[in-house]
């Protein structure tokens, strides 16, 4: 499932800028794997990933660039706060991963810690 923006989307209107071979379906399966119940927040998040990275055809996303832009897009839902309660596996790597997406290189922090 994972893959870097090549330029080939996924054809599925709800997630236009998603990669080819995603799926909707597939990816609630991982994010169940991965204890968490899609819903609209998440799907949310996962659209601001996929865009992002479509905006940013370059194979070496930056993890601080792509961590500023979604702290920006959800400022007013409580940003990165909101963003770890809906992904506490981190916004980045674990909402990559969910989204079809290489996450970047150093986007895991498993020194962080609990946001609540």
């Amino acid at each position: 499932m994972t893959a870097t923006n090549s330029g080939n989307r996924a054809t599925d209107p709800d997630f236009p800028n998603a990669p080819a071979g995603w799926s909707q379906s597939e990816a609630a399966r991982a994010a169940a794997s991965e204890g968490l119940q899609p819903d609209a927040s998440r799907w949310e998040v996962i659209r601001a990933l996929q865009e992002y990275y479509a905006r940013h055809d370059d194979p070496t996303i930056n993890t601080r660039d792509l961590h500023d832009a979604l702290e920006e897009r959800f400022h007013s839902e409580g940003g990165m706060k909101y963003l770890y309660l809906l992904l506490p596996g981190g916004p980045v790597s674990q909402g990559c991963r969910i989204a079809g997406l290489e996450p970047p290189a150093g986007s895991a922090d498993k020194g962080f810690g609990s946001v609540q």
